[in-house]
């Protein structure tokens, strides 16, 4: 095995393999389908851009022992030739015939006994990239061989992050920390919603993201109606909370967290509401701890925001964070998912300021032992102000 690979040495994806292999085993599987993005990104380091392209299927099989095997469109072979896998089998695809169903059909016969099980990940945040009907075939050929449900295998694994993923993640950070501190002069050069919007991207690539795959926020006056709608070509005006947040990636890990502005001479209620979730924040990191569950950490969240006589937002407030956007667990109060060391996790606290009206603030952290360590730099106690 080569000592380093495309993204971290080999030795960091070995590990993920043995703590796949280990989940594997306690949960009855012979062998692993990956056929997600970050799935596949994850055991090997395959990162690129082409996943934008939905015309080509991409599989690595996790034997129980041994490395893994990549099942992979020929176009993708000098690229996955520079990770640490050395087992690599391609098909010329797009094939509207064959497309990979009968090399991975081999594969997974090869790989697995006759009786043997196959895991794949089902359950929530996993999705099956590849055609329903070739996974019927694929099903069929391989029987009495059968597929069963491994999301807690990959769950439980790339839930815990190593220092080197946590170094990734603190990287990303940094970037949109700097990033966003050029807001002030974006929106000063031309307050128009969509042109802050393309600016704060640009500014994000300018201090070294590799790629921006989310901006969102919001805009609107004394607060926002919702934070994941496209910008307008609507000028800020005195009175506006400005929200951006962002989903920067560096090295095939994301940062999440948002910022807010004000637009002038901030109301009384956007102040009272910028405070009342810094404080919810702070009750969080004083008091999450390994061992808590996710609705724990919804509870405090949400009991800091009531006890500063303000409402909570609806739907989550807070999620996992890694090599995807948003991972498990959800900080709700029906997710029951214990919060482990070593998780890098989203705090995303909402209130609700008047009808129509929200305020969302976010932030970064590692669970450590002892408590949350802030991988995103901590937004001011006071509401920020621009004046234009």
């Amino acid at each position: 095995m080569a000592e380093r690979s495309l993204a971290f040495p080999a030795g960091e994806y070995a590990r993920r393999i043995a703590a796949l292999q280990s989940e594997m085993a306690l949960h009855g599987c012979d062998a692993l389908l990956l056929t997600a993005q970050a799935d596949i990104f994850y055991a090997t380091g395959f990162l690129t851009r082409f996943w934008e392209s939905p015309a080509r299927p991409w599989f690595v099989v996790v034997p129980a022992h041994g490395d893994p095997i990549a099942v992979i469109p020929s176009i993708g072979q000098d690229l996955m030739a520079r990770s640490w896998i050395s087992d690599i089998r391609t098909w010329d695809a797009p094939d509207p015939i064959d497309d990979g169903v009968g090399l991975l059909s081999e594969v997974l016969c090869e790989t697995v006994p006759g009786t043997g099980c196959i895991g794949v990940p089902m359950g929530l945040e996993t999705s099956l990239r590849m055609p329903l009907g070739d996974y019927a075939r694929v099903t069929g050929r391989i029987a009495p061989r059968r597929f069963i449900d491994a999301t807690e295998v990959v769950h439980r694994v790339r839930e815990v992050k190593s220092e080197a993923e946590i170094d990734r993640i603190r990287t990303i950070c940094a970037i949109a920390d700097a990033a966003f501190d050029k807001v002030p002069d974006i929106v000063r050069e031309g307050p128009a919603l969509d042109r802050v919007f393309r600016q704060f991207q640009m500014a994000l690539l300018a201090e070294g993201a590799d790629w921006v795959s989310y901006t969102a926020g919001g805009a609107g006056q004394g607060g926002y109606g919702d934070v994941i709608s496209p910008a307008a070509p609507v000028a800020l005006r005195e009175g506006d909370i400005l929200m951006l947040d962002t989903g920067a990636v560096k090295d095939g890990y994301f940062c999440d967290f948002d910022r807010n502005f004000a637009i002038g001479t901030p109301s009384d209620d956007a102040r009272h509401g910028h405070a009342v979730l810094h404080h919810a924040t702070e009750a969080a990191l004083a008091q999450l701890r390994p061992g808590m569950r996710a609705c724990d950490a919804h509870r405090i969240l949400s009991t800091a925001i009531a006890g500063q006589g303000a409402i909570p937002g609806g739907g989550r407030l807070g999620h996992g964070l890694g090599v995807t956007l948003t991972e498990w667990p959800s900080f709700t109060t029906k997710d029951l998912s214990v919060l482990r060391e070593g998780m890098v996790l989203t705090l995303e606290p909402a209130v609700v300021l008047a009808p129509g009206r929200i305020m969302v603030h976010e932030e970064n952290i590692v669970l450590r032992a002892d408590g949350p360590e802030l991988l995103s730099r901590r937004a001011p106690a006071e509401l920020p102000v621009i004046a234009l």
